[in-house]
């Protein structure tokens, strides 16, 4: 049937706001039956998520979380490492200089999980989920303005946080989704070390 009746047309384009962060338009489309409407969005170059896993001497897995103030919601939020994509940068590139920045960690195995898209109704934004093992701690490299406490948690007690409204941010919740079906067996990872990543 193909998905032609659900297909809107831009047919012009207004730039409303261009700021430090935020790129803001305003398009006319044209919608399937013929009429006209309005779309706002937000141009967002992209990020990455990283779910870094510790694995202690019995054995038993951790993750590494952050808690961090976020303006917006004016909330202490907990969430996965993560960070907006640099110009020509690879999301791998990208992952790992988020990761090492904001925790400290460096990991020797990476696995790209996937991808989501937060709020599609008024961003470009994807956001591409990494998995890290064989983690190293070394120092933080925060960005100046930049203020986050580093913790750890098990997959159980994470998705209990989840469960009780305690982790509310839409991309730690696809994590803790992909965590639970990676720890369960059900979803496979294609685990490569840190070079092998880089080169392909």
């Amino acid at each position: 049937m193909g998905d032609s009746h659900l297909i809107e047309t831009r047919t012009s384009s207004q730039e409303v706001l261009k700021g430090v962060f935020l790129h803001a338009f305003r398009d006319t489309v044209r919608l399937p039956d013929g009429q006209s409407s309005v779309r706002e969005y937000v141009v967002h170059p992209g990020a990455v998520m990283v779910i870094p896993l510790l694995t202690d001497a019995q054995g038993q897995v951790r993750v590494v979380l952050e808690r961090q103030f976020r303006y917006p919601v004016g909330q202490v939020m907990i969430e996965f490492p993560a960070g907006k994509l640099d110009a020509d940068e690879s999301v791998l590139a990208c992952a790992q200089r988020e990761l090492r920045e904001e925790t400290g960690y460096t990991a020797t195995e990476w696995a790209r999980a996937g991808v989501m898209h937060p709020v599609i109704a008024y961003s470009t934004e994807f956001i591409d989920i990494w998995f890290a093992r064989g983690l190293t701690l070394g120092e933080r490299k925060l960005d100046q303005g930049e203020f986050l406490d580093v913790i750890t948690a098990t997959p159980q007690e994470l998705l209990q946080w989840c469960f009780e409204g305690k982790v509310t941010d839409a991309k730690t919740l696809t994590g803790a989704l992909w965590l639970q079906n990676v720890l369960a067996g059900a979803w496979a990872l294609p685990w490569q070390n840190s070079g092998e990543a880089l080169a392909g």
